[in-house]
Protein backbone atom coordinates (compact mmCIF):
# COMPACT_ATOMS: atom_id res chain seq x y z
CA UNK A 1 0.00 0.00 0.00
CA UNK A 2 2.90 2.25 0.93
CA UNK A 3 4.30 1.87 -2.42
CA UNK A 4 1.52 2.40 -4.37
CA UNK A 5 0.79 5.71 -2.45
CA UNK A 6 4.72 6.67 -3.33
CA UNK A 7 4.31 5.27 -7.00
CA UNK A 8 1.58 7.42 -7.75
CA UNK A 9 2.64 10.50 -5.69
CA UNK A 10 5.88 10.51 -7.91
CA UNK A 11 4.07 9.69 -11.48
CA UNK A 12 1.62 13.21 -10.44
CA UNK A 13 4.78 15.58 -9.68
CA UNK A 14 6.53 14.36 -13.12
CA UNK A 15 3.34 14.95 -14.71
CA UNK A 16 3.21 18.59 -13.11
CA UNK A 17 6.89 18.54 -13.71
CA UNK A 18 7.00 18.18 -17.50
CA UNK A 19 3.36 20.15 -17.92
CA UNK A 20 5.28 23.24 -16.28
CA UNK A 21 8.22 22.89 -18.47
CA UNK A 22 6.12 22.88 -21.44
CA UNK A 23 3.94 26.05 -20.06
CA UNK A 24 6.94 27.90 -19.36
CA UNK A 25 8.96 27.18 -22.70
CA UNK A 26 5.27 28.19 -24.89
CA UNK A 27 5.09 31.21 -22.87
CA UNK A 28 9.10 31.85 -23.31
CA UNK A 29 8.07 31.38 -27.40
CA UNK A 30 4.91 33.91 -27.32
CA UNK A 31 7.17 36.52 -25.42
CA UNK A 32 10.06 36.61 -27.89
CA UNK A 33 7.26 36.54 -30.57
CA UNK A 34 5.27 39.56 -28.86
CA UNK A 35 8.75 41.40 -28.76
CA UNK A 36 9.37 41.42 -31.88
CA UNK A 37 6.19 42.27 -33.25
CA UNK A 38 6.44 45.16 -30.72
CA UNK A 39 9.70 45.92 -32.52
CA UNK A 40 8.41 45.94 -35.79
CA UNK A 41 5.20 48.33 -34.67
CA UNK A 42 7.65 50.92 -33.09
CA UNK A 43 10.06 50.88 -36.57
CA UNK A 44 6.52 51.45 -38.40
CA UNK A 45 5.18 54.15 -35.82
CA UNK A 46 8.49 55.81 -36.33
CA UNK A 47 8.81 55.60 -40.07
CA UNK A 48 5.14 56.91 -40.05
CA UNK A 49 6.28 60.12 -38.29
CA UNK A 50 8.96 60.65 -40.47
CA UNK A 51 6.93 60.65 -43.60
CA UNK A 52 4.23 62.71 -42.02
CA UNK A 53 7.06 65.64 -41.01
CA UNK A 54 8.48 65.19 -44.64
CA UNK A 55 4.89 65.71 -45.97
CA UNK A 56 4.56 68.55 -43.78
CA UNK A 57 8.03 70.55 -44.66
CA UNK A 58 7.51 69.72 -48.43
CA UNK A 59 3.78 70.75 -48.70
CA UNK A 60 4.47 74.11 -46.61
CA UNK A 61 3.55 77.18 -48.37
CA UNK A 62 7.32 78.48 -48.28
CA UNK A 63 8.71 74.78 -49.44
CA UNK A 64 5.72 75.31 -52.69
CA UNK A 65 7.17 78.80 -53.52
CA UNK A 66 10.76 77.60 -53.66
CA UNK A 67 9.86 74.43 -55.58
CA UNK A 68 7.48 76.95 -58.31
CA UNK A 69 10.29 79.73 -58.68
CA UNK A 70 12.93 76.98 -59.57
CA UNK A 71 10.87 75.80 -62.45
CA UNK A 72 10.73 79.29 -63.94
CA UNK A 73 7.17 79.36 -65.26
CA UNK A 74 4.58 81.69 -63.91
CA UNK A 75 2.14 80.24 -61.74
CA UNK A 76 -0.61 82.18 -60.62
CA UNK A 77 -2.37 81.33 -56.95
CA UNK A 78 -6.62 80.14 -57.83
CA UNK A 79 -9.17 82.50 -57.48
CA UNK A 80 -11.52 82.09 -54.79
CA UNK A 81 -14.38 81.87 -57.50
CA UNK A 82 -12.31 78.41 -58.84
CA UNK A 83 -12.89 76.57 -55.48
CA UNK A 84 -15.61 74.84 -55.17
CA UNK A 85 -16.78 74.11 -51.18
CA UNK A 86 -18.80 71.33 -51.81
CA UNK A 87 -19.30 68.46 -55.25
CA UNK A 88 -23.05 70.19 -55.49
CA UNK A 89 -21.67 73.75 -56.24
CA UNK A 90 -19.51 71.62 -59.02
CA UNK A 91 -22.50 69.58 -60.24
CA UNK A 92 -24.51 72.38 -60.85
CA UNK A 93 -22.36 74.52 -62.50
CA UNK A 94 -21.53 71.51 -64.51
CA UNK A 95 -24.89 71.31 -65.46
CA UNK A 96 -25.54 75.07 -66.31
CA UNK A 97 -22.13 74.57 -68.39
CA UNK A 98 -23.86 71.73 -70.26
CA UNK A 99 -27.01 73.69 -71.06
CA UNK A 100 -25.40 76.37 -72.38
CA UNK A 101 -23.27 74.33 -74.61
CA UNK A 102 -26.15 72.52 -75.97
CA UNK A 103 -28.34 75.52 -76.27
CA UNK A 104 -25.45 76.25 -78.42
CA UNK A 105 -25.26 73.04 -80.42
CA UNK A 106 -28.79 73.71 -80.96
CA UNK A 107 -28.15 77.21 -82.44
CA UNK A 108 -25.36 75.80 -84.44
CA UNK A 109 -27.74 73.05 -86.22
CA UNK A 110 -30.41 75.56 -86.92
CA UNK A 111 -28.22 77.92 -89.04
Amino acid sequence: MFRSKIFISTIIFLIFLITTSLIKNQTRILEKKLYKLNEKITLKEKDINESQLDFYFLTSPAEIDKKVKTLDRNYLPIKNSKIFLSLSNYRSLQERISVINNKDEKKTKEN
